[in-house]
């Protein structure tokens, strides 16, 4: 049976995953993410859907990350009505993510409107927080391993991806073939073996068809214990006196380094320090990790079990209100202030950069990947000021980057993951990379496996027998 699979997104670049399969009079869209970055990519979220959204009949999501969510309130709007299907973690952080990401377009369209800014008058945001509720009604969860039909004759099931709370790859298999059934696998983000908090990547097998992320397909993650680079860049905060800032992901990133934190000071790697975890999406994603124990791994089970608080360093103080986090401000000596966004692209860390960049006693400690565009990566490029606010802030403080801290596998543990294949497949298409990552694991998988991966083109159809 002739399907296509049709790319609309995550192709050249690592935001915006959308991607079509038509199969059996049926449009399924798997993941429906904003574009994020470069303003040449973010102004495509402004672009019509490249369908109509009312002839989609299914979205099956991959995890809560916004780039794999954050347009599904516009779909919404323009006229999906359809079901949703995520992981039931998923589905609580997408409660989350969508609600803060409505009141952000808010805002932006108010602050522009307010200095004038906008091309257009008025200045519109790309959705509302009304628009975010109506996709929360369409959400459904499923478990782990649990079959659901998303449309007659496929079967479908999320196995455990380890890149967040609920991260999965969709595994679609047809049930409606005499002759011989098809598997078509999207990986969503991989994550890593070796994760503090969450469990390894599922792998799959007898897969003919298989989407894959490739954002780190260039490069290796240093051999470098992370929990030792952490502590280094610590202690050396504490010998210079100043504030160590840690542009943190809401959801994943932030629980990891609370888990971390709460574990170096009790080995005493570390001295006990004020933390703050100035971030409500982040508060909220800690609750969903607490309410989610289940689906930690076995260390982190276990640990809750015997009555640890895993999540809770001696001195952390929770900080939701805005006029708490502005009394960050007055903060003199020693301390750890984690803040979205994970990328500096906004978020209250701007705030706090804005008053401790200027001062060489400070720290900002990246955790994660930098995409480009984003002033997280112009400040690990060494830029020597940042514009924020309309203000160019000169650059003295000391600027960290762990990238071993990643929820994204590398090369290597990429490649590991498709070693445990158990026959050739027919056809695999990278995307979610930039290009020379995605060329790069296409050199490699070739080399290693025989395979002939494809880099589709935005707007791209391919014909697959599914």
């Amino acid at each position: 049976m002739i399907s296509t699979l049709q790319f609309m997104g995550a192709v050249g670049t690592v935001t915006g995953s959308r991607h079509l399969l038509e199969t059996r009079g049926k449009r399924l869209l798997i993941d429906c993410g904003l574009f994020q970055g470069r303003k040449e990519n973010r102004l495509k979220n402004w672009d019509p859907f490249p369908i109509g959204p009312d002839s989609i009949d299914v979205v099956m999501l991959t995890h809560a990350h916004i780039d794999h969510i954050g347009y599904l309130p516009r779909l919404v709007k323009d006229g999906y009505r359809g079901p949703i299907y995520a992981t039931h973690p998923t589905v609580e952080l997408a409660d989350t993510l969508l609600r803060d990401t409505a009141n952000l377009q808010q805002e932006e369209a108010k602050w522009a409107n307010k200095r004038g800014f906008s091309k257009h008058n008025p200045a519109l945001p790309l959705y509302t927080a009304q628009d975010a509720e109506r996709v929360l009604e369409l959400l459904h969860g499923v478990s782990y391993g649990e079959a659901f039909n998303p449309v007659e004759g496929i079967r479908a099931k999320y196995r455990d991806m380890g890149h967040i709370l609920g991260s999965a790859y969709l595994d679609l298999k047809t049930t409606d073939r005499d002759e011989k059934q098809m598997k078509i696998v999207f990986s969503g983000d991989i994550g890593r073996p070796t994760d503090s908090i969450l469990r390894p990547p599922s792998q799959p097998y007898n897969v003919d068809y298989l989407v894959m992320e490739s954002t780190y397909g260039d490069r290796l993650h240093t051999p470098t214990d992370v929990r030792q680079q952490l502590a280094n860049a610590i202690n050396d905060s504490v010998e210079r006196g100043g504030a160590l800032m840690i542009p943190a992901f809401a959801v994943g990133r932030s629980q990891s380094l609370l888990y971390l934190l709460r574990e170096m000071e009790t080995e005493n790697e570390i001295p006990t320090l004020p933390i703050f975890l100035d971030s409500p999406m982040a508060l909220k994603a800690l609750e969903a990790h607490q309410n989610h124990l289940r689906d930690l791994n076995l260390t982190c089970r276990a640990k809750s079990l015997a009555g640890t608080d895993i999540f809770s360093p001696r001195k952390l103080k929770l900080i939701s209100h805005v006029n708490q986090s502005k009394a960050l401000n007055a903060l003199e000596g020693p301390a750890i202030i984690i803040a979205g966004s994970g990328m500096a692209t906004g978020g209250r860390i701007l705030h706090h950069m804005k008053q401790r960049l200027p001062d060489p006693s400070n720290t900002v400690l990246f955790v994660g990947y930098q995409a480009e565009g984003t002033r997280g990566r112009d400040l690990v490029e060494g830029k020597e000021s940042i514009r924020m606010f309309g203000t160019d802030i000169p650059v003295r403080a000391n600027i960290v980057s762990i990238d071993g801290f990643s929820g994204h596998a590398d090369c290597n543990e990429m490649l590991a993951w498709l070693m445990a294949f158990n026959k050739p497949i027919k056809k695999a298409f990278l995307v979610h990379g930039e290009p020379d990552a995605s060329e790069a694991l296409g050199k490699r998988i070739r080399s290693e496996y025989g395979w002939n991966p494809i880099l589709p083109k935005f707007g791209q159809r391919f014909d697959i027998d599914f």
